[in-house]
């Protein structure tokens, strides 16, 4: 599959396409105006021309054209000199033509309507005329005579002056062209710098040379580079806490294997022993997967409704702590959401609930609210609560120096309370027993 275009290669070619086409355009409609214009112009000078052949004729008192030995432009007395005039008198049948006509065929045009200018452009065989033509009605001795006063104008003089204005336009616009397309190229690769930076320090980070992202880069970046920075911190939490699951697994499990060992010599008390470390060994084996499964900060989740979680918990403990007839309060407003793994939140509340509901005489109460920006989370229950001696289970701490039934869940809780870089309190409740307090920054 063919490698898509770089970033840069697709907006240098937009713009040039963009560029071009926009002066493309504007040239065209330059041109055109231009030719308008200079074709007005034209006309004007061959209508100033009839004017003056309207100075100078007169007829005489049979009607006769009569016309001066010279006119006011000189270009109608030479030959060949590209303005030609006609005037022609319809009711004597006769014509009058300037010198420049001499030897030359032209086609003059004829209309009959008084009072109207007529333009056009006309072509023989050689060569192509702009042509201006007017007809009056003169008066003598109480009759009219229409005349009509046709003027020709060579069209090559026309031509050049467009040519010229053509070829100095396209110039110009193609110098413009190139300098705005350089100038362009220019301002792209100076804006694309912090995405070539951004690609290098990723590179960087790939080699290993690098842990984060460092540059300072545009607000347009910025918050890309942070989120990356997020990303890399969270794969490494991962990463550690594999790490360390991995590595307090075997230390954990050192104890479990050392007292099966020494039971082996011990065969009527083997059956039970190894069904109280195999137990154990359970035991364990759920506490690392739970602190390796922990998905850490969840800024990239979406928001997860906490009071369907707290629910369905609930009715899994009320099934399992049936004989205990508990009564569970749920404190948590239904339009509360978080950023917040789904498996993560389950764990969570689930091993908190569930040691609350083991130690319990009657009642577990579950209140969650949002304060701050940050998500407290407080679970408390009416048991015995905790002796001054437990503490939340430090990590290289045997599951066998634990004190039974809280200190995997608890120790399982602390882990994702952590990787959430959230904080965990232990207390007693107002009834007695134990309360425990989360608090989780937003992601």
């Amino acid at each position: 599959m063919k490698a898509p275009w770089s970033i840069r290669a697709r907006l240098i070619w937009g713009a040039a396409l963009v560029l071009l086409a926009f002066l493309a355009g504007a040239g065209w409609a330059v041109q055109q105006a231009y030719a308008d214009s200079l074709q007005s112009q034209h006309y004007s000078r061959l209508q100033t021309t009839v004017y003056l052949l309207l100075a100078g004729a007169e007829l005489d008192s049979s009607g006769a054209l009569v016309m001066p030995a010279s006119l006011a432009e000189p270009r109608l007395t030479l030959p060949a000199s590209g303005l030609y005039a006609n005037i022609a008198n319809l009711d004597k049948g006769e014509e009058w033509q300037s010198a420049s006509t001499l030897g030359l065929a032209l086609p003059f045009q004829r209309q009959q309507a008084a009072g109207q200018w007529q333009y056009a452009v006309f072509t023989n065989s050689e060569r192509a005329y702009l042509a201006a033509t007017y007809a009056v009605r003169w008066t003598v001795n109480g009759k009219q005579s229409p005349l009509i006063f046709s003027v020709l104008e060579d069209r090559a003089g026309f031509d050049r002056e467009l040519q010229t204005f053509e070829h100095t336009l396209w110039g110009w616009l193609g110098g413009t062209a190139l300098l705005l397309l350089v100038s362009q190229a220019l301002l792209l690769r100076w804006g694309l710098t912090p995405l070539g930076a951004m690609a290098q320090e990723i590179e960087q980070i790939e080699k290993g040379t690098q842990t984060r992202m460092q540059g300072i880069y545009p607000k347009e970046l910025a918050g890309l580079t942070v989120n990356l920075n997020l990303l890399i911190d969270q794969e490494r939490a991962r990463q550690t806490r594999f790490k360390d699951a991995l590595d307090d697994l075997a230390h954990s499990l050192k104890t479990p294997l050392a007292v099966l060992r020494a039971t082996l010599n011990q065969p009527a008390e083997l059956p039970q022993m190894v069904a109280q470390q195999v137990a154990r060994m359970d035991d364990i084996v759920v506490h690392q997967l739970g602190r390796a499964g922990a998905s850490g900060a969840a800024r990239f989740a979406p928001h997860l409704a906490l009071a369907p979680v707290l629910t369905r918990v609930r009715d899994t403990l009320a099934k399992v702590y049936l004989e205990k007839n508990l009564t569970f309060t749920l404190d948590c407003p239904p339009e509360l959401t978080w950023r917040l793994d789904q498996g993560d939140a389950f764990e969570m509340l689930g091993n908190l609930m569930d040691n609350a509901a083991k130690w319990a005489s009657q009642q577990v109460s579950v209140r969650l609210w949002v304060d701050a920006k940050r998500l407290f989370i407080r679970i408390a229950d009416d048991g015995p609560g905790f002796a001054e001696a437990q503490a939340m289970p430090a990590r290289r701490v045997r599951l066998d120096e634990q004190v039974p039934g809280h200190g995997i869940g608890l120790s399982v809780v602390k882990d994702l309370v952590a990787s959430h870089q959230g904080e965990l309190s232990i207390s007693r409740s107002d009834a007695g027993g134990a309360q425990i307090d989360i608090v989780l920054p937003a992601a």
